[in-house]
């Protein structure tokens, strides 16, 4: 990368630098693609280190196979091939177990930054409509009986208007091709669109990522899956988040 601000990339990344200097590079992340789309790949091969699928025991009928051979006395010159090949086929079956691992990866991640771009295609399209909310409203108990009957799951909403996230209201919108609920949030000027639906995955800790200038953050929680965006500095999604996994 030839860009002057590279050298701040994993510093900015690994958390280490000052907030000032994290202030500026988020800011130079706007309109910079080559340092965004750095970020991005730093962030999706964390993801894929991280993937639990990466780390797998062996089968046991694979662990007998390789003790058995590890543990099996020196050959004799006539049965050393034997031997050999029984060693190959073992290397040859972890390998394929490998392949299979990363191409589970792989299709994971794909799939996660296609959601990812129809969440942000949703987000601006809620702001380039100038149809944010449906229901405008700072009180909770007002937005969420507003979706009732209009969904068929009842999304959680709260205010965090006191840690600096009010409120804005709620509407739907589609993602993927289902319906699902909006939540309309502010943070200094900035809009955060929090879209929610059912999931049948497990709970997943928030994970952030970055496209096109934008940040995203998704996770799994109690049955539902979260995805919020906006142009805010990622470290402002990422206390968002936190937020409205602990309400």
């Amino acid at each position: 990368m030839s860009c002057e601000h590279a050298p701040w990339l994993h510093g900015y990344f690994d958390g280490e630098l000052d907030a000032a200097r994290a202030a500026d590079f988020e800011a130079h992340l706007e309109g910079c693609a080559d340092c965004t789309r750095a970020l991005a790949a730093q962030e999706a091969m964390r993801t894929a280190l991280a993937a639990p699928e990466l780390y797998a025991r062996a089968t046991g009928s694979l662990r007998s196979r390789v003790k058995a051979q590890v543990s099996a006395p020196r050959a004799t010159p006539g049965l050393r091939g034997a031997h050999w090949r029984g060693l190959a086929a073992a290397a040859s079956l972890v390998l394929v177990l490998v392949g299979t691992w990363q191409a589970r990866i792989w299709r994971a991640n794909v799939a996660e930054m296609d959601v990812a771009k129809e969440v942000l295609d949703a987000h601006l399209r809620s702001l380039q409509l100038t149809h944010l909310t449906d229901v405008a409203s700072t009180d909770q108990h007002t937005v969420k009986p507003w979706f009732v009957g209009k969904l068929d799951f009842a999304p959680p909403v709260a205010d965090f208007a006191a840690e600096g996230f009010p409120l804005v209201g709620g509407r739907l919108d589609v993602v993927g091709g289902r319906t699902v609920a909006a939540l309309v949030y502010n943070r200094r000027k900035h809009v955060i669109n929090l879209f929610v639906w059912p999931s049948e995955e497990s709970d997943e800790e928030p994970r952030l990522g970055m496209h096109r200038g934008y940040a995203w953050i998704r996770w799994t929680q109690g049955g539902m899956s979260f995805w919020a965006a906006s142009d805010v500095a990622a470290s402002d999604l990422d206390e968002f988040a936190r937020l409205v996994s602990r309400s």
